[in-house]
């Protein structure tokens, strides 16, 4: 078991600094994960400010876990001990772990108790792909390809790719996972032409492909938005029935202006966001 000890400083009556340091002591029977606090996290609350106090607990601990100080898989400890802890009601630790919660950052398991989960994935609104940005944080992206198939396309589809309903298309649907937790169901449909094998899409990214047959994609057209889970999307997902989810269509197109594939994704929100930056001119 892992034992978290504070030291609790106070500087001018009004800002307490939790200082933690962490010692291990020799567990029986079946091992659990434990939260183990980096000895350099201070926990900084002003008393005196008008943020509320829940609030300034939650961005403490928001801020350790994105910068990876608290990893996934940590146990966190519960209301009662951290309010105990800190010198802190209950209903203020209660409200803050719940802002953790409902972020995504933490998660809480019947018969396991208040973990930290995974940081949602940060995705800027840019021309890039999942697979991509996924190597770039650092993480591991994982496929599934759960559907391959060539034939012709719909008449939407057709029209999104702008060929005609005899022009064959492979249509591939994919979940996308990392760290062992999914993200993503990812539909695209492309002229057969350039369409990867369905083996090299286990381990290699859409556009990664694209770009090994020379192909590279120089312009897209998307479109955000959000829906409730279906049964289908709820499992593959691990989320609720109708629970929300971030819905992308994108229509991409190469150098020479030519629509190279349109994709349908669908998102986890509580995993999962999109950013973007908005200049007034």
């Amino acid at each position: 078991m892992s034992i978290v000890c504070p030291d609790i400083l106070t500087f001018n009556h009004s800002v307490d600094v939790i200082a933690y340091t962490s010692f291990q002591r020799p567990t029986r029977g079946r091992r659990r994960s434990e939260l183990t606090v980096n000895p350099t996290l201070d926990v900084e609350i002003d008393r005196s400010s008008p943020v509320p106090l829940y609030f300034q607990l939650a961005q403490v601990f928001e801020s350790a876990i994105l910068q990876g100080e608290l990893r996934p898989g940590d146990r966190f400890e519960n209301e009662l001990a951290l309010a105990k802890r800190l010198n802190l009601s209950r209903p203020t630790t209660r409200r803050a772990i719940q802002e953790l919660v409902d972020k995504g950052l933490l998660v809480r398991k019947r018969g396991v108790g208040t973990q930290v989960v995974q940081s949602p994935v940060h995705r800027p609104v840019e021309l890039t792909s999942l697979f991509d940005d996924l190597a770039r944080a650092g993480q591991t992206p994982m496929t599934t390809v759960l559907d391959y198939h060539r034939g012709p396309p719909t008449e939407e589809i057709a029209r999104e790719l702008n060929i005609s309903v005899d022009q064959d298309v492979v249509t591939i649907r994919r979940l996308r996972s990392s760290m062992g937790e999914p993200l993503a169901v990812m539909t695209n449909h492309l002229p057969a032409a350039w369409a990867p094998d369905r083996a090299d899409l286990e381990d290699h990214g859409l556009y990664q492909l694209l770009r090994s047959k020379g192909v590279h994609i120089r312009l897209a057209r998307q479109r955000i938005g959000a829906k409730a889970a279906n049964r289908e999307e709820a499992k593959l997902l691990d989320e609720k029935l109708r629970a929300p989810l971030l819905t992308m269509n994108r229509t991409a197109f190469d150098d020479s202006g030519r629509i190279v594939e349109y994709g349908s994704h669908v998102y986890r929100a509580s995993r999962y966001y999109f950013d973007t930056t908005l200049i007034n001119r």
